[in-house]
């Protein structure tokens, strides 16, 4: 059953291939309509880690309240969700639906070298060979390697990006910088990985997050917008009405005739 998915999912590059004769932007086109498919997903999941942001916080401070009553300090972390109407596995569902398709892309691709109706992958003049790998470009020459470099930061810096942007606003010092240490550290841990992966992943992955990075800044806008208008509302509703207190005028006497 898995086999036959993945062999689905080469069919769908395969016939897009046909339409523009180019496997690399084959691997965008699957990547855009990949981000589409997903989309509504990846909006709940992006809302969901800006309404954990708002809050984050107030958990801070629960945590430091009750921190030798943990019954307590639960209690009060569901009534925190309930009144920010936040739902903590709203940010991970998202992510685990879209894992099958992501793992049968990932696969494809790694294996795109074995089939044998194709041997020759590769992206215009930019990429020579999407089966190939970093490593096995550095072998061929330096000239050959730098596309490849350029896809290895790609893969690797914008997998974490998102986190880090987000953390770039937030007011606790320590916990930003916890989390760019460590958006480091896992970049340096995908340039690793990214060695001895295909181009035809790097490609992917890289395209992946790119778009998913505007998705997810489109995502922000929309709820700092909303955050905007409900604010705006609330001034309103508790602004005092003024009323305009006129004099009226006096009425004129009639003048008694002679």
């Amino acid at each position: 059953m898995w086999d036959w998915f993945k062999d689905w999912i080469f069919s769908i590059i395969q016939f897009f291939y046909g339409f523009c004769h180019d496997w690399g932007l084959a691997i965008i086109i699957i990547t855009v309509l990949f981000r589409i498919l997903v989309a509504p997903l990846m909006h709940k999941q992006a809302k969901s880690n800006y309404q954990m942001q708002k809050i984050q916080p107030k958990i801070q401070d629960l945590q430091k309240r009750y921190a030798n009553d943990p019954q307590r300090q639960q209690e009060e972390m569901q009534k925190l969700y309930a009144e920010a109407k936040f739902n903590p596995l709203a940010g991970c569902l998202p992510m685990l639906l879209q894992m099958p398709i992501f793992v049968a892309l990932f696969q494809v691709l790694r294996e795109m070298g074995q089939r044998e109706e194709v041997q020759d992958y590769c992206f215009y003049n930019i990429v020579p060979n999407l089966v190939m790998t970093p490593q096995q470009a550095l072998e061929v020459g330096f000239g050959t390697f730098v596309p490849y470099v350029i896809l290895m930061v790609i893969f690797a810096g914008a997998t974490f990006l998102p986190m880090v942007m987000m953390q770039l606003k937030s007011e606790n010092t320590q916990q930003r910088n916890q989390t760019l240490i460590m958006g480091g550290v896992m970049s340096l841990f995908m340039l690793w990985i990214s060695w001895s992966s295909p181009a035809g992943v790097l490609l992917f992955w890289g395209a992946s997050s790119l778009i998913g990075i505007a998705q997810n800044q489109i995502t922000l806008a929309m709820c700092r917008k909303e955050d905007a208008r409900k604010e705006e509302e609330q001034v309103i509703e508790v602004k005092p009405v003024e009323v305009n207190v006129t004099r009226k005028e006096k009425k004129k006497r009639p003048t008694k005739k002679k």
